[in-house]
């Protein structure tokens, strides 16, 4: 699960440098310059790697989230009482750990 949320977090975060840098390159479209020109095809160029990256981890991570539902769903629909046991017992223990505070 820890690993699902950073996976998401750094999403998140991909994102938002996406959407940072295209402002950035829009807000200096108009200036000139030879240098200032390549740096700006460098930075699309980056941006549409990372894009396509990003697409590809979001979509790993859904395949990834269907298949754990998937296997969860035949594990309960196979094992009813033993899916009922286990999800009693976790509720005991968060039960247990939230009277705790």
């Amino acid at each position: 699960m820890t690993e699902n949320v950073s996976t998401d977090k750094l999403i998140e975060d991909l994102q938002l440098v996406i959407r940072d840098a295209e402002a950035l390159l829009q807000a200096t479209a108009g200036q000139a310059g030879d240098r200032l020109h390549e740096l700006r095809q460098r930075a699309q160029a980056s941006l549409a790697q990372a894009r396509a990256r990003l697409a590809e981890a979001e979509q790993a991570a859904v395949r990834e989230i269907k298949a754990a539902a998937a296997g969860a769903d035949e594990f309960v629909h196979e094992n009813p009482w033993q899916a009922v046991g286990i999800a009693a017992g976790l509720g005991l223990l968060l039960g247990l750990l939230i009277a705790r505070r």
